[in-house]
């Protein structure tokens, strides 16, 4: 479940898709075998890596795991999607 950049610009969902896409997150969750802390625990793994390089808004990080086609377009496979606002880069 790729959310659409556009989506940013529209109005608030309704708590009806918001159970929806809560519910679609379980399932692939459930499916890929990853438990909500394994998913945390990634989370904090790239926030430790990423800040030492970008100062990121944390408060609005969103890492996902989901499924989409494989590179051979044959099957579904799991995938992880992270949207890092960044706030700045930092200078080394």
């Amino acid at each position: 479940m790729i959310l659409d950049f556009f989506s940013f610009f529209t109005r608030p969902k309704a708590s009806k898709e918001i159970a929806k896409e809560r519910l679609k997150l379980v399932l692939i969750h459930d499916r890929a075998n990853v438990s909500p802390q394994f998913l945390e625990m990634i989370k904090s793994e790239i926030m430790k890596v990423i800040t030492n390089y970008i100062d990121i808004d944390e408060s609005a990080l969103d890492i996902q795991l989901t499924r989409t086609k494989s590179e051979d377009g044959e099957s579904i496979v799991p995938a992880l999607v992270a949207n890092i606002p960044i706030k700045s880069i930092k200078q080394k």
